[in-house]
């Protein structure tokens, strides 16, 4: 099983290298068409129902250098890609929001590749929500690059946090393709007492079965924890030597303000790896 459609969000910040560079690492291992978007900020709803007539002269240059930068970022990518070598590729500039330009595009790609907030290089209309808002607006799950990791190597060792959930189901489901090439994959059920009814007899056993048969053998670690499950989950990581971690996240939308679960919120904001999520 390989991916056939990749996404990757690019601009000028300082981790975009490391993010291109793994989508191009996987567009390379499967073979994969790599899209790339910049996004200029704009709402789309600000040209579809607020057309600029007659055209305000200080707005038009202000979208013209947001477009310049989007530019700038998507020339980045062609040169760093092809340089890799990546075969078939394409650069898509959008007047959108980041989140709501890249959950449209999700729609057709088999998985997303973006990058963590990072609160000391903001890029221009790169809201802190973006990688929240992308989880909740993907089409498809949704890899999350840590700004912190400059050098992110192949994704060898998977770590899987199983919960028996539809969202840690679909996560799962999405990794398939990284799942079946990684040459180590743990499984941790945390606390799994507390939840018989999902698990069954034996804590991640169905789990198991189900991956065997797409050829990827696990080992089941199970833990009990009186600590945040998201610190739980980016400790063990540590401790396995994992450089991926597949996991459901949890939340909702209310108004304007994204609601996540606890360890969700936590993993988006301690990432030290590359993380799977998919809602």
């Amino acid at each position: 099983m390989n991916f056939k459609t990749l996404l990757v969000h690019v601009d000028t910040s300082r981790q975009a290298t490391t993010r291109i560079d793994l989508a191009a690492q996987l567009a390379i291992a499967h073979d994969a068409h790599l899209i790339s978007t910049a996004m200029t900020g704009i709402s789309r709803f600000v040209f579809q129902d607020n057309p600029i007539r007659p055209p305000d002269p200080v707005l038009l240059h202000h979208v013209d250098a947001l477009r310049d930068h989007a530019r700038h970022a998507l020339r980045q990518f062609e040169e760093s890609t092809r340089m890799a070598g990546v075969t078939s590729l394409e650069s898509r500039l959008i007047d959108d929001d980041p989140a709501a330009g890249m959950g449209i595009q999700t729609r057709y790609a088999d998985l997303a590749v973006i990058g963590q907030f990072d609160p000391e290089d903001p890029m221009p209309g790169l809201m802190s929500d973006f990688p929240a808002s992308m989880l909740m607006q993907s089409a498809h799950p949704v890899l999350i690059v840590p700004f912190a990791n400059q050098k992110i190597k192949p994704l060898s060792r998977a770590l899987i946090a199983w919960d028996a959930s539809i969202t840690a189901t679909r996560a799962v489901s999405g990794a398939l393709p990284l799942l079946q090439t990684a040459s180590m994959v743990d499984v941790v059920v945390f606390n799994a007492s507390a939840q018989d009814e999902a698990h069954g007899e034996v804590a991640g056993g169905d789990l198991v079965v189900y991956l065997a048969r797409h050829g990827v053998v696990v080992n089941v670690i199970s833990r009990r924890t009186d600590i945040d499950i998201g610190n739980a989950l980016l400790s063990l990581c540590a401790d396995q030597g994992s450089n991926l971690l597949v996991m459901g996240g949890y939340g909702h939308t209310r108004f304007r303000e994204i609601l996540l679960g606890g360890a969700t919120r936590t993993v988006l904001e301690s990432m030290t790896l590359p993380v799977l999520m998919a809602h």
